[in-house]
């Protein structure tokens, strides 16, 4: 693979260098009977055997309206709570740990629903909501690996995602609650269709002070990905400028100073979050940039700098991954 590369060369006028990027049973008692113990009376439930009915093959006895509202009242929350929370995540890890969430709780309450009998007048809604829960549940676990690669990257991309799933499960409880007002209804979000947002070349997200320097900044974008490159100054954020696939951008008058640059890949830029929703990446530079204007009695130097976000022959500057909760994102 190629490198990075780093050139300078002294201008008459300026100073010119490039750098490239590489995204990177128990026995019996002694001499006496053996024994059996149990449990006499009780609350006069029928016991379960485990396989959904009860001794002599009945089948148990199913719950009232109201124990049955009680059953589903005691889950909606934390059910609708994930999935709200879901949709709210910012920031890929805080997505990612959300998924799993919501996955957990989903399933959990498919299993806890899965094992009552609910009156007979609602049984193939129940039913029916029972399996859309796993279903969704399951969808869930398959996201979660794509949050985790970085396929999916915001809340929005996940809901898209899996809308077919969650648009079952909000009609199945919709059925259920219209059935006898049972509280089934869990889905309050709704998916967006899947997008491919984009800027135009060269439009800044984040623009700061006015540019009275001397120096430039060119960047090249020659990989297959649009790009998000975010420039910071000590812990200042100067400029965020989006910069297309195959394309190149020039910043012109760039003060003096020492320079970090951050840059992001990926597809669908949504401008509300300002982070891009699918296969998404989050990098640096690990060398700092740094402009110089130097004045002489006969001439006036500067450094122009361009940086390329691909490999180039020859290239020598390295960079690094960056957590994306650390990213100084748009």
């Amino acid at each position: 693979m190629a490198k990075p590369r780093l050139i300078s060369c002294v201008l008459a006028l300026a100073t010119l260098t490039t750098l490239g990027a590489c995204s990177s049973g128990s026995p019996s008692p002694a001499g006496g009977e053996p024994k059996v113990s149990g449990v006499a009376g009780g609350n006069g439930a029928v016991p379960a055997t485990g396989n959904g009915t009860a001794p002599g093959g009945q089948s148990p006895a199913a719950l009232t309206p109201e124990a049955y509202k009680s059953e589903l009242e005691s889950r909606r929350k934390p059910m609708a709570d994930a999935i709200s929370a879901l949709a709210g995540a910012r920031g890929v890890k805080a997505l990612d740990q959300r998924v799993d969430k919501a996955e957990q709780t989903l399933s959990g309450a498919a299993d806890a629903l899965s094992a009552l009998t609910p009156p007979e007048a609602v049984r193939a809604q129940h039913e029916a909501y029972v399996t859309s829960l796993r279903e969704f549940a399951t969808e869930l676990g398959s996201t979660a690996g794509k949050v985790g690669a970085r396929d999916l990257c915001t809340s929005s991309a996940v809901l898209t995602d899996v809308n077919d799933k969650l648009s079952a499960l909000d009609e199945a409880g919709r059925a259920l609650q219209s059935a006898g007002d049972y509280p089934a209804d869990v889905v309050a979000v709704k998916a967006g269709d899947k997008q491919t947002r984009r800027l135009r070349n060269g439009s800044f997200i984040r623009r700061g002070s006015a540019f009275n320097g001397r120096s430039s900044l060119e960047i090249d974008n020659g990989g297959s990905l649009d790009s998000v490159v975010t420039v910071m100054k000590g812990g200042s954020k100067q400029f965020s400028v989006y910069v297309r696939k195959k394309a190149k951008f020039k910043i012109k008058g760039v003060r003096d100073g020492s320079y970090k640059i951050y840059f992001t890949h990926g597809v669908d830029w949504d401008g509300k979050t300002k982070a891009f929703t699918r296969e998404c990446s989050f990098e640096r530079f690990e060398k700092t940039v740094k402009f110089k204007t130097t004045f002489t009695a006969t001439q006036i130097l500067w450094h122009d700098w361009r940086i390329t976000l691909h490999a180039i022959s020859g290239g020598n500057a390295r960079t690094a991954p960056v957590d994306p909760d650390d990213f100084p994102g748009g």
